[in-house]
């Protein structure tokens, strides 16, 4: 290490608040409460564990857990043993899940109690496992009794790890702190590396962008295995601030939660918001304190921006992709938006704004890599280059290098470029449904279909639904001769994709084509929102 040269690392962050802020409150969980001289000492005793256990640099580490205790501690400890933190969905059937084991060649598997029956249909498919460490949590309610062979409880593995001070690992900032896993438009999930030094980046755009502090009090309702929480994992303990857990999204727990704990930051899909809104008194419900909620996924509506106002929930409308962190961008508010009336404030925010304050930078591209005019009106892809930009792929080096051509990596999505230098989403390149918040791979829904004896061919296209804002509806062309139900073609995913995938509609008919031969997807699409708001979501 250079005298003038420390790897930045957010892992340093949180060493720091650990020495500095040692009796601040760093986690809690119903009735648990934890320092940061507690969660300190825990997340030494994780990397001294995994050490003893022969983990190495460069080990793969995954996580399968809801929003406890667990997943924030590994945050901080897999890779304070030089390891990678995989994070897993958990909405994932358990087929996906061994998948992605497999395909990390993740090492060790630590996995909440409540989650153990997605995994123990597969659990002997994945056979690069040396360990699974099981976490105990009062949420996680009753189950079979089912263990893994050989598994170990989180809370033994832990009184069992030294907690002797560790020493940040680092010696590359470019070196990979974490792999998440993205279907994107294909039909096998991508693993995106993270790098100490994005995730550094991040963590600090976090603090800039959303207004926080040592004060603050952030709710975790957006997953930890969304792109890290968006980097949240390490932003909380890099400040100091209190994360307040969330096993499961429930709009009362969530209202409880800001008033009793005195939240004043959560993020969150817009269906989050909308659970809020829907609540039985909310249009007379208002939160003392202000409450800043960052949403993404899909444009917050004006309709549900003016009831958040309502309420003194100032909302922050972000944009990004699982290879940029998540947020990439975000509609910065500015001063005279304030006095616009209710629809012309929210139209301003609905846009996916500007570049994150170290992220780097994003632009509307022609097809020879040019910014658009910015006119509002001259079609352009998205593009994003810079710090907040993925590694790359785990082991899929041939699609890094095609993600990264011309200097940018473009996202799919097609935008325009305003004259105030905000970007806005207007189409969507690439046929990702997103569901709740959650990306569905439309290529993957389609392969499972196909997979089906009695289907000739099938297309997946949104349709509108109000708590999820959309979900997938299948168009299926039968083979000669056979004939299937609606429920038959559903159930047929159910066994094999995580439910959330799945089709809510089933219709049966010859697919339209282009003079190429090409599925018309965008017409079946127009049916399916006909009669509704069809801007694509964002």
């Amino acid at each position: 290490m250079a005298t003038n040269h420390i790897p930045l690392t957010p892992l340093r962050m949180v060493e720091r608040t650990a020495r500095i802020f040692p009796r601040r409150t760093a986690i809690v969980h119903g009735n648990l409460r934890r320092s940061y001289r507690e969660f300190y000492e825990r997340v030494c005793r994780m990397a001294n564990g995994l050490k003893a256990m022969g983990v190495k640099p460069d080990t793969k580490v995954a996580v399968l857990s809801p929003n406890v205790p667990m997943p924030l501690e590994a945050h901080v400890g897999i890779p304070l043993c030089g390891a990678v933190i995989v994070s897993i969905n958990t909405r994932l059937n358990g087929k996906e899940i061994a998948y992605i084991v497999d395909h990390s060649q993740s090492e060790i598997l630590m996995v909440d109690r409540g989650l153990l029956g997605s995994i123990k249909p597969v659990v002997e498919e994945m056979k690069g496992l040396r360990r699974i460490i099981v976490a105990e949590d009062p949420g996680a309610g009753e189950d079979d009794g089912w263990r893994p062979e050989g598994a170990l409880d989180y809370e033994d593995f832990l009184a069992g790890g030294s907690p002797q001070h560790v020493p940040i690992p680092v010696e590359d900032e470019n070196d990979v702190i974490s792999i998440n896993y993205t279907s994107g438009t294909t039909g096998k999930p991508k693993g995106v590396m993270y790098t100490h030094r994005g995730t550094f980046m991040i963590t600090v755009s976090n603090v800039v962008d959303y207004g926080l502090n040592q004060d603050s009090k952030y709710l975790w309702v957006v997953p930890n295995f969304h792109c890290n929480g968006w980097c949240f994992t390490w932003t909380i303990p890099a400040l100091g601030a209190t994360s307040v857990c969330l096993r499961a999204i429930d709009a009362q727990v969530i209202r409880d939660l800001v008033l009793s704990e005195h939240i004043t930051h959560f993020c969150g899909a817009p269906v989050v918001l909308q659970f809020l809104a829907n609540l039985p008194d909310a249009e007379s419900f208002r939160f003392e304190a202000p409450v800043r909620a960052s949403t993404g996924g899909a444009p917050p509506s004006p309709t549900l921006l003016e009831a958040m106002r309502r309420m003194n929930v100032e909302v922050t409308h972000l944009y990004g992709m699982t290879e940029t962190h998540g947020p990439f961008t975000y509609a910065a508010v500015q001063d005279e938006w304030r006095a616009l009336p209710g629809d012309e404030f929210a139209k301003k925010i609905a846009r996916q704004g500007v570049a994150n304050f170290l992220g780097g930078e994003v632009a509307v591209l022609d097809d020879d890599y040019r910014q658009v005019p910015g006119d509002g009106s001259t079609m352009g892809e998205i593009g994003f280059r810079g710090n907040a930009v993925m590694k790359g792929y785990y082991r899929e080096p041939e699609i890094t290098e095609k993600a990264f051509a011309g200097g940018w990596f473009r996202s799919g999505d097609l935008g325009v470029l305003h004259d105030d230098g905000y970007i806005e989403l207007r189409d969507r390149a690439k046929d990702i449904i997103i569901s709740g918040g959650e990306n569905i791979s439309s290529i993957e829904v389609e392969n499972t279909l196909a997979s089906h004896p009695d289907i000739e061919e099938a297309a997946i296209v949104s349709m509108p639904n109000e708590r999820w804002g959309e979900v997938p509806a299948a168009f299926v062309s039968p083979k000669s001769g056979k004939t299937l139900t609606e429920q038959e073609v559903i159930d047929f995913c159910r066994d094999r994709l995580a439910h959330y995938k799945c089709p809510q509609q089933v219709i049966f008919e010859t697919l339209p084509r282009t003079s190429t031969g090409k599925v018309q997807k965008y017409s079946l699409r127009e049916r399916m929102w006909e009669g509704h708001d069809t801007r694509i979501k964002g």
